[in-house]
């Protein structure tokens, strides 16, 4: 889905390089942000609003990891439609990321291929920012998506140490924080899915929330490439080392339904083609941890159909990234509307309700 204006600008927008337009998107975020606040919060139908693990968030469909890696608007996408928003991925340590170009368009198939490599600011650079701008709380809320330096990758204490000073650093941000061991872009980054591993980072920051006087939930963000039989285990690992949520999933090393030379590349694919394994992840980690645990639903969410398939899959909330490239800033909106008109179809009051009747019925149509 394109919205309407939008087709007009993505050409112009497209014939700049990949990286570049997402950098001149973000200096125009930031610039829309000092407008916006302006004018007070955003406002939401009330019956999208729904509560997880304590949060109220006044709507579903939120901005995934990877857009705003250095919380550089964090008040803007609330009034973008976003219900909340994860920032970062932050590590411990400034990074520049792996060797440009790093991030490939496959416009025909609505995908993206990232070898980003975590580039950002670092914890203590981001956490001197939000201290800045959040002086005024944000009207939605945030996710701070944290993931290890690649100079400490191979040394566990480092890692660990990294790690925890990266949640110390981002918690009183923090309306949740989603820990990343799912990226393919850093070297070894996903051996931390392994239970064990998993269940003492988990600890680890677990015990680094704690300093903040009401610590936030803890999401573990997981690969759509691990074997189907590996979901169970790492989740419950995830969840006896004191994780509340999940968050399914990250981008793929597999090429489902993309051809041509730009899928030579390295890297992880998000967009449409990721859709469909989505919505399998989504079913086996649900099947796994039963109907309480939360889960948010990433991959190949451009349409109001996207978002009905991935709740009918077992999500509780969505969250997005490519999809707004190929979509438009509007996106979101568009998608809340859609949201809404689902439930006056089939005479629902309020989001909770459609996502019974959708998980119950399993079938998104």
């Amino acid at each position: 889905m394109s919205l309407p204006g939008y087709d007009y600008l993505k050409p112009i927008f497209f014939l700049l390089d990949e990286e570049r337009a997402h950098e001149y998107a973000i200096l125009a975020a930031r610039s829309a942000q000092r407008i916006l606040r302006v004018s007070g919060a955003p406002s939401f139908d009330e019956r999208l609003a729904c509560e997880i693990q304590g949060i109220r968030f006044p709507a579903p469909v939120g901005l995934a990891a990877g857009f705003d890696k250095n919380a550089m608007a964090p008040h803007l996408w609330g009034a973008l439609g976003f219900g909340f928003a994860e920032m970062g991925t932050v590590t411990g340590h400034a990074q520049a990321g792996n060797p440009k170009p790093r991030l490939f368009r496959i416009p025909e198939a609505q995908g993206l291929i990232n070898r980003m490599g975590f580039n950002n600011e670092g914890a203590d650079a981001v956490a001197a920012r939000l201290s800045e701008v959040l002086t005024q709380a944000a009207p939605t809320p945030l996710g701070m998506n944290v993931g290890c330096s690649r100079k400490v990758m191979g040394d566990e204490i480092a890692e660990l140490e990294d790690v925890g000073h990266t949640v110390r650093s981002l918690v009183p941000f923090a309306d949740y924080i989603a820990v990343n061991v799912s990226s393919p872009n850093t070297p070894g980054l996903r051996e931390l899915q392994a239970p064990e591993r998993l269940a003492r980072l988990v600890g680890t920051v677990m015990a680094a929330a704690s300093e903040k006087q009401e610590p936030p939930p803890v999401f573990v963000k997981l690969a759509p490439d691990l074997p189907d039989d590996q979901f169970a285990p790492i989740a419950q690992s995830a969840l006896g080392s004191g994780a509340v949520g999940l968050i399914a999933v990250n981008t793929t090393i597999a090429r489902p339904g993309v051809s041509g030379p730009v899928t030579a590349e390295a890297g992880g694919l998000s967009g449409a083609p990721l859709g469909a394994r989505a919505d399998v992840c989504i079913r086996l980690l649900r099947e796994a941890v039963g109907p309480e645990v939360p889960i948010i639903g990433v991959g190949g969410i451009s349409s109001t159909a996207d978002v009905l398939a991935r709740i009918s899959a077992g999500a509780d909330l969505v969250s997005l990234y490519t999809g707004l490239i190929y979509g438009g800033p509007l996106l979101a909106a568009e998608l809340n509307r859609g949201l809404l008109a689902e439930m006056e179809a089939r005479g629902l009051s309020d989001f909770a309700s459609l996502r019974v009747s959708l998980q119950t019925s399993g079938d998104p149509v």
